[in-house]
């Protein structure tokens, strides 16, 4: 099945999507700012480079779009209709390599939580965050 795009506008499409400064990111900082936490971002030296590190709390937030990172069982997350083989393998791969990452900050002593950019939709969005704020205080 081909796309239903030009190559001109996938290209164009594919270039709009950010790695960083998300709307579910921002959503994220912007709540725990507001809450007197205090974090450094995208940390390239560390696995993954995490969206939101805490040093002082040894923890780290991933904030995983539900469709990049394969999130199972996820209405968000519906595989491709063209080139279902590629995109798979794509996001196999990334899922694989969140899986590296969590093992390899867990054994340096790093806390990890992911956030799911399904849980920050409206309906679940003041559940999620007070629950991050909880997880966070159970590490001061």
């Amino acid at each position: 099945m081909s796309d239903v795009h030009s190559k001109e506008t996938r290209s164009y499409n594919m270039s709009q999507i950010r790695s960083k400064d998300t709307k579910p990111e921002m959503l994220v900082r912007k709540f725990l700012f507001s809450r007197g936490f205090r974090y450094r971002l995208h940390d390239k030296k560390m696995p993954g480079k995490p969206d939101l590190i805490f040093p002082k709390l040894k923890t780290v937030i991933f904030i995983h779009g539900c469709y990049w990172h394969g999130h199972e069982g996820c209405k968000y997350f519906v595989p491709p209709k063209t080139r279902n083989e590629w995109w798979m393998n794509k996001i196999n791969a990334n899922k694989e390599r969140d899986k590296r990452n969590t093992i390899q900050l867990n054994e340096n002593q790093w806390n990890t939580i992911v956030v799911w950019e399904c849980e920050l939709k409206p309906d679940k969005r003041i559940h999620t965050l007070e629950q991050l704020v909880n997880k966070l205080k159970i590490n001061e």
